[in-house]
């Protein structure tokens, strides 16, 4: 079973060698084959952009959409994002392909690095992933799709773990993040695993 991640730099997975990406920790762990086009700093609308050429052209049996944070960063409000990943997961449907949505990681506010806080309101995106992680869960409802909710269950991982250990910068996972990310995902699509 093939999946594309299209994503930004969650999903390309910054400041971790490749190896200790979380799409390659399932790729080794599973029988998937994971093409990560994850693109650092990317919004939701570059992945529309690419949405043709990065996952369509690879004739995958699923794509993984996870993106948002890089547009509430750059003050893009939630209806950019909602009709974006609308747009995509229905255009996967139009070629059979199962789209899953991911709902983006809480920020450590407190531990953002200060260049990226002088530049945005870091509470004010977290409060727009608040109202976007609840839209996806009722989104998903609605159009029957699936989705990996990396927003709650790692902020399990978080309070148990510590902030610090799991974040390197207030945005991006460590090592031990992505660990934790990977294991999420194949929990998560356990079920698609099981029928590959």
């Amino acid at each position: 079973m093939k999946i594309v991640c299209l994503g930004d730099s969650l999903t390309y997975g910054f400041g971790v060698s490749r190896s200790n990406s979380w799409t390659n920790i399932v790729s080794q762990e599973t029988r998937l084959e994971i093409i990560n086009k994850g693109i650092n700093g990317d919004t939701t609308s570059g992945m529309l952009v690419r949405f043709n050429e990065d996952v369509l052209q690879n004739s995958p049996d699923i794509v993984f959409i996870m993106g948002g944070t890089n547009d509430f960063i750059a003050g893009a409000g939630n209806e950019v994002i909602n009709s974006n990943i609308m747009a995509m997961v229905h255009q996967a449907y139009a070629k059979n392909i199962i789209p899953i949505i991911g709902i983006p990681l809480k920020p450590d506010i407190p531990n953002v690095r200060e260049d990226w806080s002088r530049f945005t309101d870091f509470n004010t995106v977290s409060k727009k992933l608040e109202s976007y992680n609840y839209w996806i869960k009722k989104f998903s409802v609605t159009f029957n799709t699936d989705f990996v909710d990396f927003y709650s269950e790692y902020n399990k991982s978080m309070e148990k773990e510590g902030y610090k250990k799991l974040y390197f910068d207030g945005l991006h996972p460590t090592k031990e993040g992505h660990r934790i990310i990977a294991n999420i995902f194949i929990k998560s699509i356990n079920k698609y695993i099981e029928e590959s």
